[in-house]
């Protein structure tokens, strides 16, 4: 009997766990299809292992993963975006979290091929997501090193490292995408990339007025085991359509709503004490007296570092996905297709 050639990559480093489709050339060729570059092409080199990923590389984990060719330029961008140094991919392959580099992938391209943001976008069902997020995830094991007890620290890693990619619920949403209010154009192809933790879901069917709702939501985003309490960090708010229809039919815009979320994401520093990650060199180190329990400590230090993004389904419910330390800042930009 011959080699079984699923036993054979599960029995080696080169998987999630999950079962791989075998890299033939025949496969890997048909990959390449989806792209113009040169095979040969150096994308960049993955930290902390540093093993250089070439446009063949790409699409060689690309094909492992299940992607069809037209997600190539997806996941090839991704990447590229992704070893940004101010992202710092390098300090999240090693750490202790169990964060991950999320994709929003907005413009005509993410709808063209299939990128899902409607019901259950963060979950299984749907191919796009699921296959491009994994591509970049069997990267950063394989060229990167991040495996879990050997580069990677992480003490429980989180279902989000499997994979973590979706696109903005636009058809349903009353407002312009991320990508449109960080300045690009609705037809512009842009990936944006932040590191965060597994989305915690927000429930709400009682709010009938933004103020009540967006308190709520603000109330969710100040964990005090929460990073973003101590350090300038990212967050992702992804509000359902039917949240987003509540603030703007009562004329609260995407702009508002975000702008209302910062001044309400607050906790006084007393009730903060109580558990979590507070220090009081910490509190120093924010310029803050650490006996002054009335003091206010925000989630959100930079407006800029908060994503508002409108995805899901129908139905009362927020995500909100809390972000690392202040040494990786959210990425984005355009890409090829």
């Amino acid at each position: 009997m011959g080699v079984d050639p699923f036993e054979f990559f599960l029995e080696k480093a080169w998987s999630d766990g999950f079962p791989v489709v075998t890299p033939t050339e025949e496969r890997v060729a048909w990959m390449l299809t989806g792209s113009r570059r040169d095979p040969d092409e150096l994308v960049g080199r993955v930290p902390p292992a540093l093993e250089p990923a070439t446009v063949r590389t790409v699409a060689i984990h690309a094909l492992m993963a299940g992607c069809r060719p037209e997600y190539l330029p997806v996941v090839l961008g991704g990447l590229e975006i992704m070893l940004r140094e101010e992202f710092n991919l390098g300090g999240v392959q090693c750490t202790m979290h169990g964060v991950a580099p999320l994709m929003i992938v907005n413009g005509p391209y993410a709808r063209q091929i299939g990128i899902h943001g409607g019901n259950g976008c963060f979950g299984p069902g749907f191919r796009a997501n699921a296959t491009i997020g994994r591509a970049i995830r069997l990267m950063l094991l394989n060229l990167g090193g991040g495996i879990a007890g050997m580069a990677s620290a992480t003490v429980f890693s989180s279902p989000i490292r499997y994979t973590a990619c979706l696109t903005e619920h636009t058809a349903q949403s009353p407002w312009a995408s991320l990508a449109v209010s960080r300045g690009y154009g609705a037809g512009e192809n842009v990936i944006t990339c932040a590191m965060v933790e597994s989305p915690r879901l927000h429930f709400d069917d009682a709010s009938a007025d933004p103020e009540r709702l967006l308190a709520g939501i603000a109330d969710a985003m100040t964990a005090p085991g929460s990073w973003n309490m101590w350090f300038t960090s990212d967050m992702l708010v992804a509000m359902s359509p039917q949240h987003a229809r509540l603030c703007d039919d009562n004329g609260v815009g995407r702009d508002a709503a975000h702008a209302r979320l910062c001044e309400l994401a607050v906790r006084r520093q007393g009730n903060l004490k109580r558990g979590g990650n507070w220090r009081p060199e910490r509190a120093r180190a924010m310029g803050l007296d650490p006996d002054d329990d009335e003091c206010p400590i925000r989630a959100v230090k930079d407006p800029r570092r908060l994503h508002l993004i409108v995805a899901g389904g129908l139905g009362p419910i927020t995500a909100v996905c809390h972000g690392w330390n202040e040494s990786s800042v959210a990425v984005h930009g355009t890409y090829a297709v």
